[in-house]
């Protein structure tokens, strides 16, 4: 990781969640941020699912790409920002549980790209089970009207 004062991280990532309506929306919380990594977590609920019962594709890449995005503000200076430019998903199986956690962490930072790697696991009975796994590629923004860290 580089050496970059990132001022206080952990309350510029909290302020920049408490601001996400479309996490707020889904039941998303925000459970553990450190450098390089952000997990959320989401409780099971129907009207997130698709017409088998299932976690919705679109809710399990969101919250891949928040996890992912929110962990590469920890590496990033105070006065920037991150938009995601990419993301691929892989299903690696179906989103059947009690709560979903949601971990993004940063694989490869950089001053103007941040490539990160997100899992997503079902928690019910037994151990947590691996559902989803994502590649992600951020860019830095700085000085842009209306985007703000």
């Amino acid at each position: 990781m580089s050496d970059i004062d990132n001022g206080d991280f952990q309350e510029r990532i909290q302020a920049n969640f408490a601001r996400q309506a479309a996490l707020h929306t889904i039941g998303a919380e925000l459970t553990r941020v450190q450098r390089a990594m952000v997990e959320i977590e989401l409780p099971f609920d129907v009207k997130l699912t698709q017409q088998h019962g299932i976690l919705h594709a679109g809710i399990i890449s969101a919250a891949l790409d928040s996890a992912c995005g929110f962990a590469a503000y920890s590496v990033i200076d105070p006065d920037a920002s991150v938009l995601t430019i990419e993301f691929k998903v892989n299903l690696l199986s179906p989103g059947r549980g009690d709560r979903f956690l949601f971990r993004g962490e940063i694989t490869k930072p950089g001053t103007n790209i941040i490539v990160g790697d997100g899992r997503g696991y079902a928690i019910g009975d037994g151990p947590a089970k691996l559902i989803a796994s994502m590649t992600s590629t951020m860019m830095i923004i700085r000085g842009r009207e209306g985007i703000t860290g």
